[in-house]
């Protein structure tokens, strides 16, 4: 969740439908009420799609093995990306060696994580697997500072991913010696969330400045996800005596909501009003999750798991920071240069944390 991804940690930045920059408006002029409240809107339903995505993954694994939960998501997902590319004609990219740094890109961001965390829902609630899935900026922070060169850490950064690890603890029971946790089950969702970091990562170095659309790239991968699941699904699972319905909705709307649409919607927010505001949506989805899981599933939770929670979104905010520079007033007549449109952010979910 996938995830919005973590602004330390961008992937391909995501571009305008055309190649025209987005006009600058001018001074002391506002948008529309109506297109605020448009993308308003967007943003509460992508993070509603992203936060249930945990309760679909958890009612799926009652009908099918957790790597045909994984293989359904992405096949549906590709769906409802494939139908996007035909109806803005989109062309696939090209290249050997852009096709090689997709694939593996599917595999950390999609085909891996999305296994491990219907792996990991076998024996924890959906509402931890969603707590562990907001620990992926905190992960892509610690990996940035080592294989990112350019993301020097500072002393408020630092804090908050100190302080998003003591709020992982906390979320564990870590003075209790973890009882009454399933040890496996936890350490698979942040696995996964370590992947979507890792993923992000790799993105950032490989396929930056390829040319080809977001749109396509981001199709490209889930479908290359898609193709990697179906080699390896089969050698380990059997295909059902029967399907239940329910399980069957779950896993078609994990792939058409949670993947293939939420990330048309995220490129529409980003485009809209910029990577910062729409990577908000990571700190959503774990609250979004919990109720979920506690309303609809029954799910329940001592008092650590939410104050862990608060305290690892905390230190996730924290690691977004970034130093403001400060901008001296220009002589009386000189040219006041126009701003920059925003710089892109990263056009595949989880991440935020994607779920």
């Amino acid at each position: 969740m996938s995830p919005a991804a973590p602004p330390s940690v961008p992937a391909v930045p995501p571009s305008p439908p055309s190649s025209t920059p987005p006009a600058v408006p001018p001074a002391g002029s506002s948008r529309p009420a109506s297109r605020l409240l448009d993308w308003r809107v967007r943003f509460g339903a992508l993070a509603l799609v992203w936060g249930f995505s945990f309760l679909f993954i958890k009612v799926g694994t009652e009908g099918f093995a957790p790597l045909q939960v994984a293989f359904g998501r992405l096949l549906f997902g590709t769906a409802v990306l494939a139908v996007a590319l035909v109806v803005k004609r989109d062309r696939l990219p090209r290249g050997a060696r852009v096709w090689g740094h997709l694939a593996v890109a599917a595999f950390l961001l999609n085909a891996l994580p999305f296994s491990l965390f219907a792996y990991a829902e076998l024996t924890i609630p959906s509402t931890l697997a969603g707590i562990c899935n907001a620990t992926t900026p905190l992960w892509g922070m610690l990996l940035s500072l080592v294989a990112l060169s350019e993301d020097r850490p500072t002393r408020v950064r630092a804090a908050g991913l100190g302080i998003g690890f003591v709020g992982v603890l906390t979320v564990l029971g870590a003075w209790q010696g973890f009882s009454g946790l399933d040890v496996t089950g936890t350490a698979l969702a942040l696995l996964a969330s370590f992947s979507y970091a890792v993923g992000w990562i790799h993105v950032r170095r490989t396929l930056t400045g390829t040319g080809a659309s977001n749109l396509s790239l981001a199709g490209s991968q889930v479908g290359l996800a898609t193709l990697q699941l179906a080699v390896v699904a089969p050698l380990f699972t059997s295909i059902p005596e029967s399907v239940e319905l329910l399980p069957l909705l779950a896993v078609i709307a994990l792939g058409t909501l949670g993947t293939g649409y939420a990330m048309l919607l995220q490129y529409g927010i980003v485009a809209e009003v910029g990577p910062t505001t729409a990577s908000m949506v990571t700190y959503f989805i774990p609250v979004i999750a919990a109720t979920a899981g506690v309303t609809l599933l029954g799910e329940q939770f001592g008092w650590n798991t939410p104050v862990g929670a608060v305290v690892v979104l905390a230190g996730a905010a924290l690691t977004q920071t970034r130093t403001s520079r400060r901008r001296t007033a220009p002589p009386a007549g000189a040219a006041v240069p126009v701003p920059e449109a925003p710089e892109p952010a990263p056009a595949l979910p989880k991440p935020a944390a994607c779920a």
